[in-house]
């Protein structure tokens, strides 16, 4: 498909002595977003939908999970396994709150120092289900996941806005599927935070693009309140707001206004943690001293990289199977970067995907949730997905068909049942 053929041009300007188009009617706007809408929708959902009952049939026809404690990967039913380990901790914000403080754990001497502190998870995401159980009255569980399914699909939409940039519509349609099957998008239908975080850095990158800098400002600032690796949305925002004022394309302070916005959702949550533990580093102090996870320049990476090829499992945190994917995510990742390069993306998506490159694979964690952590590095979807709108729909659909299936095991059962997720 020809990409020009895709792209909707403006109408030519009126002459001295014709009267302006009139713009279109709402009910028009709101058929032809529809027209675009509807079926990124549909197949995100029909491929999420089929990966997600792959998931549950596993976890029950297993039936490891209950022997396990709830709050650690168990619970009564199958679907109790979507709202725990960091669900747990999401559902205890809601539910309580925030009390930050560093509590030594008496007597040890290990990696682990510190008792687990809510602390550790940034606030956006548990607002989020306080406030829709508050309008719904469900409770956390039920909250959580509705806001993770709604936000999955603006993810799926937002990195369809992106990819149909370069490709047109199918690619943006291959993106998006390629969202609902990638390994770690187990997480993207539980109590987790990744979706959420998707849809917002998806559509600060299009913001970018599309010049709207302070909503793209903005709406850093809201990601910087779910997940400290927002820090590679600041700097690309930074970037690429930097190097539209050296070529002259702004002459509007917005871009200077939507950098000075973009880190204070950040900052301000550190900062407060900080305060309340009375340790401006608090938070990463917590983080290493509870979680043992702490950035180490790739060491850890580095270890495990070279350890699973030989069939070797000595390294921190081992979980043979998990780490396995983990280590085909970190390849596949590396080997689509220069893809990415060579489309000649705005810069926006280059420093974006890097930076969140840099602080997955530079930090010392569980590296089997590497492919969990690499979810928000969406752009790398985009030369797939180039390279798959040459397949007929039908073809393509049949493929992703074949992958959501699969993601049911990589994605969702080794996740949660295999490793930690």
């Amino acid at each position: 498909m020809n990409r020009t053929t895709l792209l909707i041009t403006s109408p030519p300007a009126a002459g001295p002595l014709e009267p302006a188009a009139p713009a279109p009617a709402l009910d028009e706007r709101l058929r032809r977003a529809a027209r675009h809408c509807l079926p990124v929708l549909a197949l995100y959902g029909v491929l999420k939908l089929i990966g997600f009952s792959v998931f549950m049939y596993l976890l029950d026809s297993a039936g490891d999970f209950r022997r396990k404690d709830p709050r650690f990967g168990g619970g009564a039913h199958v679907w109790d396994v979507l709202a725990s380990w960091d669900g747990w901790w999401y559902q205890q914000i809601a539910e309580n709150g925030y009390d930050p403080a560093l509590v030594p754990v008496p007597g040890a001497t290990g990696l682990i120092t510190l008792e687990g502190n809510s602390a550790a998870f940034f606030p956006l995401y548990p607002a989020a289900i306080r406030l829709v159980s508050v309008c719904t009255g469900f409770g956390s569980y039920g909250a959580g996941m509705l806001v993770s399914v709604v936000a999955s699909f603006a993810a799926a939409l937002g990195i369809y806005a992106v990819t149909a940039r370069f490709g047109g519509r199918q690619a943006g349609l291959a993106a998006a599927g390629l969202w609902a099957v990638w390994p770690g998008s187990g997480v993207e239908w539980s109590v987790y935070s990744e979706s959420l975080y998707v849809a917002l850095a998806a559509w600060t990158c299009h913001a970018v693009m599309s010049r709207r800098w302070l909503t793209a400002g903005i709406l850093t600032f809201t990601a910087g309140l779910n997940r400290p690796t927002a820090v590679a949305l600041i700097a690309a925002l930074a970037v690429a707001a930097l190097l539209a004022l050296h070529r002259r394309q702004e002459d509007s302070p917005r871009p200077l206004i939507a950098m000075l916005i973009a880190p204070l959702g950040l900052g301000g949550y550190l900062l407060w943690v900080g305060n309340r533990m009375g340790d401006l580093g608090g938070y990463f102090t917590l983080q290493k001293g509870a979680w043992a996870h702490t950035f180490d320049f790739g060491e850890q990476t580095l270890d495990v990289l070279t350890s699973v090829p030989v069939g070797r499992f000595d390294y921190l945190f081992a979980y043979p199977f998990e780490d396995t994917i983990g280590v085909a995510v970190v390849l596949l990742a590396l080997l689509l970067i220069p893809l990415l390069i060579r489309l000649r993306p705005p810069a926006v998506l280059i420093v974006y995907t890097l930076f969140t490159l840099a602080l997955v694979l530079g930090s010392q964690q569980i590296f089997g949730n590497v492919s969990r952590y690499l979810l928000p590095a969406f752009p790398l979807f985009i030369p797939l997905a180039v390279r798959l709108r040459t397949l007929r729909l039908p073809v393509l659909c049949t493929l992703l068909g074949i992958l959501a299936a699969a993601s049911g095991s990589y994605a969702g059962y080794a996740l949660f049942e295999l490793g930690v997720p």
